[in-house]
């Protein structure tokens, strides 16, 4: 009801006071049919009925409607539910979908970002005022190009400072003590180096202030390092984080010796990342050394490590790609549940330091894209040979290759990586 003044915005017929059309009058003294006899009020009625039919029947349908809708509609916001439950936080383990994604049902599996990844052999820069003119950017120029990719490393096998070598006593016959500049860590980080290997014999050749020099070499210039006791180096490339870890059979590096303590290392590394890149300065030297054969390997009476045993135990534990040096020739590559093992990428630089006849000049450059769950994606390499007084060049023959090629099948058969006349690596 109004209040029967008319200062009201609307009547309670819902339209305003002004639009209201006037009451019809019947003559004088006469009063308004009732309301239930006048042909309006029965119009009225069943136009009230009619929209109220019309509004229920419209609400049925939307009801039918939404029991019917396609399962589907509702799969991109559950699928980007799932995307964002496999996001870890930055500094804390990811959930166990961080490894291995599967998407929502009927929509289609996601594209998984590809890690590429650049490997290099030993690598020095000389030592006692011996050095490159122009530095490691001089001695890398003629394989420059081969140096891009979302991850490039190496192992250095040299200590950087200024505070000189402790390894060898003076007049010490056979003995090799390498340490360089600490600016040449900034060279090798703009030559397109990430990170590097340092669980070697030759990283503690300036002793205990050598290896905290080199740390501080590696820390100004930007570049990553891992093989200390204990240290797995984190980094993250298109989105994936990755877990570093470096192996070497001394006590100044991350024990190679001690399997049970790698494995452990690297589950909680393959916890934390969601790839997991294995390092092993493992085996004897030299160009009796090429072979990979099952057990301990020893040189000068030094145990040099089990590096089938290592590499298939780390493998095991959740690593992805296991790369070797120290033998300072090309080894084989050996496929072990999907993974690749590289157990030698032989010499890359020296300068006047790293023996250089026969086939430890020979040697290679590796190239692999890893997806994001580990799974390979491709890989190649690219042969080159050190000339001079220890630098790499590209080699045209090729010859880096077909040593890969052929010591692949003749140590592990059908489980040897098959490596193309090209250089391509096929899947296993």
């Amino acid at each position: 009801m109004t209040s029967g003044r008319g200062d009201g915005p609307e009547s309670s017929s819902g339209l305003p006071r002004h639009a209201r059309p006037p009451a019809s009058r019947s003559g004088p003294g006469q009063g308004r049919r009732p309301a239930s006899r006048r042909p309006g009020a029965r119009r009225n009625r069943a136009s009230s009925w009619l929209a109220a039919a019309i509004v229920v029947v419209l609400a049925l349908g939307g009801t039918v409607l939404f029991l019917l809708r396609p399962k589907a509609a509702a799969q991109p916001e559950a699928a980007a539910g799932h995307a964002g439950a496999a996001a870890a936080p930055s500094g804390g383990p990811p959930s166990s979908a961080a490894r291995v994604s599967t998407p929502a049902s009927g929509s289609p599996a996601p594209a998984l970002a590809t890690v590429s990844i650049t490997d290099v052999g030993d690598m020095n820069f000389g030592t006692a005022g011996n050095y490159p003119p122009g530095g490691p950017a001089a001695l890398f120029a003629d394989v420059d190009g081969d140096l891009r990719s979302d991850l490039t490393v190496g192992n250095l096998e040299t200590a950087l400072g200024s505070s000189g070598t402790t390894k060898c006593a003076p007049h010490a016959a056979d003995c090799y003590a390498f340490q360089a500049p600490a600016a040449f860590a900034i060279a090798v980080h703009r030559a397109g180096f990430s990170a590097v290997n340092v669980a070697n014999n030759h990283t503690d050749d300036a002793g205990p202030i050598g290896v905290q020099e080199t740390d501080a070499a590696l820390a100004a210039a930007h570049l990553r390092w891992t093989g200390r006791p204990g240290q797995t180096t984190y980094l993250v490339r298109d989105g994936v984080r990755i877990g570093l870890l470096g192996f070497a059979p001394y006590d100044y590096d991350r024990n190679l010796l001690d399997i049970p303590a790698a494995v452990a290392a690297v589950r909680q590394a393959a916890a934390r990342a969601r790839l997991v890149i294995v390092f092993i300065h493992a085996g004897a030297e030299g160009a009796a050394a090429q072979h990979v054969r099952p057990g301990m390997e020893t040189y000068l009476g030094e145990e040099r490590g089990d590096p089938i045993a290592f590499a298939h135990a780390v493998i095991s534990a959740g690593a992805d790609l296991v790369l070797g040096s120290g033998p300072h020739v090309l080894r084989a590559m050996q496929w072990y549940r999907h993974r690749l093992i590289a157990y030698s990428l032989g010499n890359f630089a020296g300068y006047d330091t790293l023996g250089l006849g026969g086939v430890t000049a020979d040697s290679a450059i590796l190239h692999v894209r890893l997806r994001a769950d580990g799974a390979f994606a491709g890989g190649r390499l690219t042969a080159i040979q050190l000339v001079g007084a220890g630098s790499p060049r590209p080699d045209p023959a090729d010859t880096g290759v077909e040593l890969v090629r052929s010591l692949s099948r003749s140590d592990f058969g059908g489980s040897g990586a098959h490596i193309t006349a090209s250089g391509l690596i096929e899947p296993p």
